[in-house]
């Protein structure tokens, strides 16, 4: 009884809040509006903080040589792709206009990127190295990360997490006045807050997924390298952690999804290539342990 209360306090908060309008789409993949949980957290301070700690990781970066420079042929590689990029940024979110973009390369063996809030783009010389990835596949990884920052998930994030905090609280004080341990419904309600917001996190996950291809098949990169992309992600994450306890979906769930919004984003690459979508080759990776991509 005390935990079913404690459940239906930090559900009720997370839940019943209806998402933002999106702006209409004409074409390509369709997700619902942006979360509302934004609200809590203003993205305009959050960008601002963002440019701070990018410009810290930089000078830092530097100062242990290990930034590439602006003539490193990976550096001018990537600043291409995203140029490309860019332009189609602007139907997800107007206020990405504005935004200063700024790509990066940061020597480091991790297999990861990002964009930070506000258009601040770095690139691991790990994921470029490791995962040998095509520009395709680059694309892909870039379309994703920016996807986060133009559908605001950082604040979407700060914003839940902070009336996660406020539910724990909440459910203290109702446990407390009805007689229950205040420290034990604390501690339930964090753990539900928490697995809470691991949900969340792959439903943002998720939605970077799928408005990535979206942007990457209209610059003219091939939608299909998202599968080599997370074939080549399961031969080196082989010890990740399950699906239900990790802020990412598993592989083969991201490579399902990307098939199924296949339909909607091919045709905006075969527009990109000038080409009739029936004489598309299939997408060919780099790495011949991978069979070609095929579609349908």
């Amino acid at each position: 009884m005390k935990h079913s209360l404690i459940v239906l306090i930090i559900s009720g908060l997370f839940g019943g809040m209806p998402a933002l309008a999106q702006s209409p789409q004409q074409d390509g993949v369709k997700v619902g509006g942006m979360s509302p949980m934004r609200i809590f957290a203003p993205t305009g301070a959050l960008e601002k903080q963002a440019a701070l700690q990018y410009a810290q990781t930089l000078q830092l970066a530097e100062n242990q040589h290990a930034l590439g420079p602006d003539n490193h042929p990976q550096v001018i590689r990537l600043r291409a792709i995203a140029n490309r990029l860019i332009p189609y940024t602007y139907r997800w979110n107007e206020r990405s206009r504005s935004w200063k973009w700024e790509i990066n390369l940061l020597g480091s063996k991790q297999i990861n990127a990002y964009c930070m809030p506000g258009g601040k783009i770095a690139f691991y010389t790990g994921i470029l190295d490791t995962l040998k990835l095509t520009d395709d596949e680059v694309a892909i990884v870039m379309g994703h990360e920016i996807a986060h920052a133009l559908r605001e998930h950082g604040a979407e994030r700060a914003g839940k997490a902070a009336v996660a905090n406020f539910g724990v609280k909440l459910a203290e004080i109702i446990a407390g006045a009805k007689g229950y341990d205040p420290n034990l419904a604390g501690t339930v309600a964090g753990g539900v807050a928490n697995v809470s917001m691991l949900a969340f996190s792959r439903e943002d996950e998720t939605e970077a997924d799928i408005v990535g291809l979206d942007i990457a098949a209209r610059a003219g990169y091939d939608p299909r390298a998202g599968i080599a992309l997370w074939q080549k992600m399961g031969m080196v994450n082989k010890n990740s952690p399950p699906q239900w306890l990790s802020t990412h979906p598993a592989g083969n769930s991201r490579i399902a999804e990307i098939r199924r919004h296949l339909p909607e984003v091919m045709p905006l690459y075969a527009r990109a290539k000038d080409v009739d979508l029936a004489s598309l080759p299939a997408y060919r990776t780099n790495a011949g342990n991978i069979a070609p991509v095929t579609y349908p």
